[in-house]
């Protein structure tokens, strides 16, 4: 869970291109700057000083340098992304959302996961930096209204239903005509539900009323328990048992602090995905090639080939976390 937490995109997609630049010292091109060989070996070396990387690197290591070649294009793209739109990401701010994600996971046991993958640290702090790109890119482009005070509280209105915990009991009767009756006595008086209940017991009948949420309602009635106001109930006819009066007395909201995290998370993810499509016009604006020594394109993926010159137009998101699991 972690690692798709912590993850965020590390590889890129490619398609075959002709006449572009190359050179032998030159690893990849991207708009005016480069990645070298020197650079891209530089960095193999550092990921593969971690013991656990280097097992994973060794199945094939040919793939494991495409991967951290692709990892380098991207910071050369999101630092093209963060010049256009005059935005800077420090390495404090990197090491706040690293904290945030992990929680209260022991950090060394996260990063030994991800070692076990090739995921190296430095690959988790740049994709971090990445991410806080994106979200930075859309801001300074206008498009970070869904984490407004503003948007927040409205899209709270829109779901607290949805989220509220139903307080309600149920008791299984012998007939309709019962049932009638003991709706009414429970509408009359919904305190006096376990006393009622008390005068049906059986299998099928709560001695209490019990709280839970939407996804948690009995099958048979959840549809009626959702739509009941505090207060009222039903009967329903159930295979087997017979008439069951269910009674719902509160409906439990949960308050706008308490979901405000997960409101946050969802917004969250809509403004980067804003500033993914940002960063991807970035993209698309940079001449972006790679040597062909280390790959062609192949379903859509840079491979291993005999040759050809490709052009990167990678894209983040969270397939590319998938492709963090191997090559």
């Amino acid at each position: 869970m972690q690692t798709r937490r912590l993850i965020a995109s590390l590889a890129v997609g490619l398609v075959v291109l002709t006449g572009c630049r190359t050179s032998p010292d030159v690893a990849a091109y991207v708009g005016d700057e480069r990645v070298t060989v020197a650079e891209l070996e530089a960095a193999v070396e550092e990921r593969l000083a971690d013991e656990e990387v280097a097992a994973y690197a060794a199945g094939d290591e040919q793939a494991f340098t495409r991967r951290v070649l692709g990892s380098l294009v991207e910071q050369e793209v999101h630092a093209a992304a963060a010049d256009r739109y005059g935005v800077q990401v420090g390495d404090r701010a990197v090491q706040a959302r690293i904290d945030q994600l992990l929680g209260d996971d022991d950090p060394d046991d996260v990063y030994s996961q991800l070692a076990q993958q090739g995921i190296g640290r430095e690959d988790v702090t740049e994709s971090i930096r990445q991410q806080l790109i994106r979200e930075e890119v859309a801001a300074a482009d206008g498009q970070a209204d869904a984490l407004s005070e503003e948007s927040l509280r409205a899209q709270y209105e829109q779901v607290r239903r949805e989220l509220a915990e139903i307080e309600f009991g149920y008791i299984a009767v012998p007939d309709a005509a019962t049932g009638d009756a003991v709706l009414a006595q429970l509408t009359a008086a919904p305190a006096g539900y376990p006393a009622v209940a008390a005068q049906y017991p059986g299998q099928f009948t709560l001695g209490a009323v019990t709280r839970r949420g939407p996804d948690q309602l009995p099958p048979v009635m959840a549809d009626q328990l959702t739509a009941a106001a505090p207060g009222t109930g039903f009967t329903v006819e159930v295979s087997e048992v017979g008439t069951v009066v269910g009674f719902v007395t509160a409906v439990v909201e949960p308050p706008f602090e308490e979901v405000r995290p997960q409101l946050e998370a969802a917004a969250g993810e809509e403004v980067a995905q804003a500033g993914a499509d940002l960063v991807d016009e970035v993209r698309d604006d940079l001449d972006l090639t790679v040597n062909p020594r280390y790959g062609v394109l192949r379903d859509g993926r840079l491979v291993e080939g005999d040759g050809g010159v490709v052009e990167i137009l990678g894209r983040g998101g969270d397939d590319a976390a998938e492709d963090g699991r191997g090559d």
